[in-house]
C-alpha cells in the first residue's frame, strides 16, 4: 500500500511540475536566441552604427568569453538562491538587456545589452538543468533535462533563422525589442506557474570549488572539452563543407543546415532518455557516431543519399550530447551540481572556441575536404577518455 501511494505521489508530481519544466525549455529557447541571434543581424547593424562589420563580430566574442570566465564565479555564488526567484530575475534581465540593445545609440551601449545577459545565461543553465531534475524527481531527471535543452536545439533550428526573418521585417533594432517582450512574458509565466522550490542548501564558494579536488569529475571537464571541440571542429564550417565539398548550390545550404538540426531534434531526445542508464556509456557511444557521421561526409559527398545518411548520424549524435554532457558533469559532482553544470557549459564554451580554431587551421593548411577527419580524430580521442574516466569511477556511484 505505501509504494502505491508512492508511486501516486511521484506521478502526481510528475504530472504538476511537467508545465514548469516546459516554461524553461520555452526560456532556454529564447535565451539561445538571445545569445547567437546577433549572428544574423551583423550586417544590419554595422551600417546602421557606422562601424566596421568585424568590430561588430567582436560582440560575438565579448558574449562567449564573458559565458566562459565569469559563469563558474556567479553560479558559485547564486546557487543558494531560491529558484524561483532566480530565474524570474534572469528572465528581466534578459529583457533589460535586449531594451539597452535596441535602444543603443552606439557600439558602447550594444556591448553592454550584451554583456549583461551573458553574465545571467551560465547561471541559467547550470541551476536551470539541476532544477529540471528536482522538479520530476531524480527517476525522470535525465528525460526532464533533455527537455530544458530541447530549448537549444529547437533555438538553433527556428530561433535564428526566424529572427533573421523577423530583422529583415523589423530591423535588428525591432528584433531586440520582440526578444525583450518576450522575456518578460516568461518572468511573468515563471512568476505565476512555477511552485516556489525549497532554497538550497548555502553551500560556500570554497566548499563547492572543492569538486575541482576531486579527479573524477576533473576526468569529466576535460572529456566535455573534447567533445565539444571534436563537435565544433567541423560543425563551424559545415556550411562551408557542404558548399565546396557536396557542391550543394549555395541557396540550398540553408535548407540543408534546417534539416540537419531538425534531425538534431530527435538527437536532444535519444540523449535523455539514454544517459539515466549511464552517462560516460552514453558520452562514448554518441561521440562514436558523431565521429562516424563527420569523417564519412567527405567520401559520401558524392552522393546526396549517403551524404543525408552521413549527416543525420552527425547531427543526431551532435545534439545528443548536450543533455549528455551536462548530466554526466553534474552527476560526477558529489555536492554543488549548480557549479557543475555551469562548469560544463565554460568548458563547452571552451571547446567550441578550440574547435573552430583547429577547424580554421586545418582549412588552411589541409584543405576543407579533410575538417571532419580531423574531427572525429579528436572525437576518437573524447571515446578513448570515456574509457579511461570510467576506470576512475569511485565506488559510491556519484556517476
Amino acid at each position: 500500500m505505501s509504494m502505491t501511494t508512492s508511486a501516486q505521489a511521484r506521478s502526481a508530481r510528475t504530472s504538476g511540475n511537467s508545465l514548469p519544466v516546459l516554461l524553461l525549455a520555452i526560456c532556454a529557447f529564447v535565451i539561445v536566441t538571445t545569445e547567437f541571434i546577433i549572428v544574423g543581424l551583423l550586417p544590419g547593424l554595422a551600417r546602421d552604427l557606422d562601424i566596421p562589420v568585424s568590430l561588430a563580430g567582436q560582440l560575438v566574442t565579448l558574449f562567449a568569453f564573458t559565458v566562459m570566465l565569469a559563469g563558474p564565479f556567479l553560479t558559485a555564488i547564486l546557487s543558494h538562491l531560491e529558484r524561483k526567484r532566480l530565474f524570474v530575475a534572469i528572465l528581466v534581465l534578459f529583457a533589460i538587456s535586449n531594451v539597452a540593445a535596441a535602444a543603443a545609440p552606439n557600439i558602447w551601449v550594444l556591448g553592454l545589452g550584451r554583456f549583461l545577459p551573458a553574465l545571467a545565461l551560465p547561471v541559467f543553465w547550470g541551476t536551470a538543468s539541476e532544477t529540471a531534475g528536482d522538479l520530476v524527481g531524480p527517476e525522470r531527471a535525465g528525460k526532464a533535462i533533455s527537455q530544458v535543452y530541447m530549448g537549444i536545439a529547437a533555438a538553433m533550428v527556428f530561433g535564428i533563422p526566424l529572427g533573421t526573418l523577423a530583422a529583415d521585417a523589423v530591423g535588428w533594432r525591432g528584433t531586440f525589442w520582440v526578444l525583450a517582450f518576450i522575456s518578460l512574458l516568461m518572468a511573468g509565466l515563471l512568476a505565476v506557474v512555477m511552485p516556489a522550490i525549497a532554497r538550497p542548501q548555502n553551500v560556500g564558494a570554497a566548499a563547492q570549488a572543492g569538486i575541482l579536488k576531486d579527479r573524477f569529475f576533473l576526468g569529466n571537464i576535460v572529456l566535455s572539452v573534447l567533445v565539444f571541440t571534436a563537435m565544433f571542429t567541423a560543425y563551424t564550417y559545415l556550411a562551408d563543407t557542404l558548399e565546396k565539398v557536396a557542391g550543394i548550390p549555395t541557396s540550398q545550404v540553408g535548407w540543408w543546415l534546417m534539416g540537419f538540426g531538425v534531425l538534431g531534434l530527435g538527437g536532444n531526445w535519444l540523449g535523455g532518455h539514454f544517459v539515466g542508464r549511464g552517462p560516460l556509456a552514453a558520452t562514448g557511444v554518441a561521440t562514436l557516431v558523431l565521429s562516424l557521421g563527420m569523417a564519412a561526409t567527405t567520401p559520401f559527398s558524392g552522393s546526396h543519399a549517403l551524404l543525408i545518411v552521413a549527416l543525420a548520424a552527425w547531427g543526431i549524435a551532435n545534439t545528443a550530447l548536450y543533455p549528455i554532457c551536462q548530466v554526466r558533469v553534474m552527476k560526477a559532482a558529489s555536492h554543488a551540481q549548480a557549479l557543475a553544470g555551469t562548469l560544463n557549459v565554460s568548458m563547452a564554451n571552451a571547446g567550441i572556441g578550440l574547435g573552430a580554431i583547429i577547424g580554421g587551421a586545418v582549412i588552411e593548411h589541409l584543405g576543407i575536404e579533410n575538417i571532419g577527419y580531423v574531427a572525429a580524430a579528436i572525437g576518437i580521442l573524447a571515446v578513448l577518455t570515456a574509457l579511461l574516466v570510467a576506470r576512475m569511477k569511485p565506488t559510491d556511484n556519484r556517476a
